[in-house]
Order: structure tokens, then C-alpha cells, then sequence
């Protein structure tokens, strides 16, 4: 086994325990939906989350010919991931002990955790460009990263309705983009 075969272990580990919340999730919101009180932002997110779990997963692949790696380089790899498994957790509400789930209550309720963790992973991710790729990422690539992290912090501070569904709206155009532009090819 090479060395980011080993490393890799545990990336894969903690993005299938992403991608596990939110099926769970969205398998719950299907199986209960007599019980929520729906809000599409919420469920918006959680398939988008999807989407991302998946590219981050589709984007790593590109470390395979890494053969030397120093602690900092594989532990912002790692925050990353983790990062991204903590918003997939505050996506949905768990379902158990509740009469009626409000997604909007609750999505508003972990708003700025949500995207409070979104701004830290992206954060760690243009640190994982310099820390394992020497730099920063080309001009597409940081833009989307700009453009995604000032979204989301505005995101965690506002609570404004019109804001969220606009922003999940763009963020959504935004990612598939993103991935058609710079991730269609795996390499």
C-alpha cells in the first residue's frame, strides 16, 4: 500500500459517514414527512451536501501520486473532511422525540454552526491548496472558493428568509459548475 493509499483510509471513512448522515436524513425527512413541517432550504442543502461530499471525495484522487506527506499537509486533508462531515450533521434534525420537526427552526437554530463550518472548511481547503500544493489554487478555482465563503458568511449572520433560498439557490448553480468546469475528469 502507497502512502495516500494508507492516508486515505480514514478520509474515505469520515466522507462515507457524510454522505451516511445525509441519506439517513433525507431517508428519515421521506419516511416522517407526516411529522415535518417542510422547508426546502433544509432538504436543498442536504442534496447539495450530497453532491459535495461526493466531488470532495471525486477531487482527492488527485493526491494519489503524493508519496511524501508531513503531519500539516494530511491534517489539513483531514480538517477538511471533517469539516464537511459536520455540516452534512447539521443539516437535518434528528427525528427522534419530536412530534412535529420543524426544518425551518431548526435550520435557522443551526445557522451559523451550518455555515459557520462551511467558512472553516473552505478556509482549510485554500489552506490545503498552499500546505500541500505549494499555492494558492488558479484564478476559477479560488474564485469559487471566494465567492462560496463570502455567501456563506453572510449566510451565518443573517436571517433573513429571501437570503437563504437565494443563497442555497446560487451556491447550488454555483458548485455544479464549479464541478463541470474543473472536476468532469478525474485525474
Amino acid at each position: 500500500m502507497d502512502e495516500w493509499g494508507y492516508l486515505s483510509v480514514i478520509v474515505s471513512i469520515i466522507l462515507g459517514l457524510g454522505i451516511t448522515q445525509l441519506l439517513q436524513g433525507i431517508s428519515e425527512l421521506i419516511n416522517e414527512r407526516q411529522r415535518v413541517r417542510f422547508y426546502w432550504p433544509a432538504a436543498g442543502w442536504a442534496a447539495l451536501l450530497l453532491i459535495v461530499n461526493v466531488q470532495a471525495w471525486w477531487a482527492m484522487f488527485g493526491l494519489r501520486n503524493r508519496h511524501t506527506w508531513t503531519f500539516l499537509q494530511f491534517s489539513t486533508v483531514l480538517m477538511e473532511v471533517i469539516l464537511l462531515y459536520l455540516v452534512a450533521a447539521l443539516a437535518l434534525p434528528n427525528f427522534g422525540g419530536q412530534d412535529v420537526i420543524d426544518l425551518r427552526a431548526n435550520y435557522f437554530k443551526h445557522r451559523s454552526w451550518f455555515f459557520g463550518c462551511i467558512v472553516l472548511m473552505l478556509l482549510d481547503s485554500l489552506l490545503k491548496s498552499i500546505v500541500v500544493g505549494g499555492g494558492l489554487p488558479g484564478p476559477v478555482d479560488l474564485t469559487f472558493h471566494l465567492i462560496w465563503l463570502s455567501a456563506a458568511l453572510v449566510a451565518a449572520i443573517t436571517s433573513s428568509d429571501l437570503y437563504h433560498k437565494t443563497n442555497l439557490c446560487l451556491t447550488f448553480a454555483l458548485v455544479l459548475i464549479y464541478i463541470a468546469v474543473l472536476f468532469t475528469t478525474l485525474r
